[in-house]
């Protein structure tokens, strides 16, 4: 590695105290920069599309806190909204109107959510969501698909993506067997594996969870009648079809990838925006479903900080900001769409084997020919080659994730200025990475 991409004297530092307390020196796998070699810088601050360490280098953001940031960190109408929000008490355990409000802009956004339940992250949305669909159908059988990741309860760390992927443990220690029987895992966008399970098991499925764009094993949108064959093969199982949407929701358009591919879910959870970069999550769905949770049904699924006043005035603060600008999902697409030319630009320029793919302002490239359509072709992707380009950029300002299998977010708080100086970067890293 490069010494200029290295972390600085007070980064390091404060990473072999961390080692000496925390497993791997961080609270999130990836973060220990393992899969990238170095150590990780710490933040001190970010505000826009910047991101500052504590030894005073500045980023050029596209990690985006692994997704919520679409407006950018410290966006003034959130701060706001928080400290509004702290003068008033920071946790209740109880209900307070600001729940009500955010679920009625919520559903504005998601007419397929009907009813929903607010949690504190996208891993408590997706085991609840599973819980309720195996409640619903009286079934104990899931089906997920190889490379997306649904958070780290023991029914999805079955071939899983995200950290998972990128430290090869899909299958964690401690799930046990009998946990891992009841997940069935198929190739993302392979129907026909779908079906073959529904013929072995169809009595038994319960639900299909899937990232309806996969954004854990880097981006990687659907083909061509995926998700719609996904509800037909539901609707004739009776089985529940549960989109986790906790990085496409508000993302790839207003309402999800849902709406922007037509195909609605019975179930949906969502988090990272929903919270404006504070901890929560939700699920939702038909109301039919939804009213078997307790204390209206059977149902249990509970939890002392769900509806958190402050990361309810965020997430509503977020979601009116999205509603009101009507040029934002625009100007994203525009902004993403310049990055991806970047990036194919600069390795179409050393012919360096190379697929990217982008679905708004998420955009995921892999150091491979072509085509990734799935976990298996993703880990065929360069990764010695992946890098040497990362560390090509952090030395040159700009920030992705320290990982081959996630995605890039743009936000609304990337100017042009930015986006040239990441074009910039992006070409002379790129020829770094070509002698690799």
């Amino acid at each position: 590695m490069n010494d200029a991409a290295a972390a600085g004297t007070r980064s390091r530092a404060l990473f072999a105290r961390a080692r000496e307390l925390m497993p791997g020196g961080v609270n999130s796998p990836v973060r220990a920069f393992a899969a990238v070699g170095g150590d990780p810088f710490f933040v001190a601050r970010a505000e826009g599309a910047y991101i500052h360490d504590v030894d005073g280098r500045r980023y050029i953001d596209y990690v985006g806190s692994w997704g919520p940031m679409i407006l950018g960190h410290a966006h003034p109408a959130i701060l706001d909204a928080v400290r509004k929000a702290a003068a008033d008490g920071t946790s209740f355990g109880a209900p307070h109107e600001g729940e009500v409000l955010l679920a009625e802009e919520v559903s504005s956004f998601f007419p397929s959510i009907e009813m929903m339940r607010l949690v504190s992250s996208g891993t408590e949305a997706t085991m609840s969501a599973i819980r309720l669909a195996r409640g619903f159908t009286r079934r104990s059988k899931i089906i997920k698909f190889a490379g997306c990741y649904h958070g780290h309860a023991d029914p999805f760390l079955i071939r899983a993506g995200s950290g998972a992927a990128t430290y090869g443990t899909p299958d964690s220690p401690g799930v046990t067997h009998r946990t891992a029987s009841d997940t069935l895992s198929a190739p993302y966008n392979d129907l026909e594996a779908v079906v073959d399970l529904f013929k072995l098991y169809g009595d038994d499925i319960a639900a299909v969870i899937v990232e309806p764009v996969a954004g854990n094993m880097g981006c990687i949108p659907p083909v061509s009648g995926f998700l719609r064959g996904l509800r037909e093969q539901c609707d004739a199982a009776g089985a529940v079809l549960v989109f986790d949407e906790i990085i496409t929701g508000f993302r790839v358009a207003p309402g999800g990838a849902q709406e922007r591919f037509g195909v609605t879910p019975d179930l949906t959870t969502l988090g990272k925006i929903i919270g404006g970069g504070l901890p929560m999550g939700l699920y939702g769905g038909r109301r039919e479903l939804m009213r078997l949770i307790s204390p209206d049904g059977p149902v249990y699924q509970a939890g002392t900080l769900s509806g958190n006043p402050l990361a309810v005035a965020a997430g509503l603060a977020t979601l009116r900001v999205l509603r009101t600008e009507s040029s934002l999902y625009e100007d994203l697409e525009r902004k993403g769409a310049w990055v991806e030319e970047s990036l194919r630009s600069a390795a179409q320029t050393h012919d360096i084997p190379f697929t990217l793919h982008r679905v708004g302002s998420m955009l995921g490239f892999f150091f491979h020919p072509g085509p990734v359509t799935s976990w298996d072709e993703a880990s065929e992707s360069d990764k010695v080659r992946f890098v040497a380009f990362f560390h090509g950029l952090l030395k040159r300002g700009v920030w992705i994730a320290p990982s081959a299998f996630e995605s890039l977010f743009v936000s609304a708080a990337h100017s042009d200025e930015d986006l040239e100086a990441t074009e910039t970067a992006v070409r002379e890293a790129m020829a770094e990475a070509a002698g690799r």
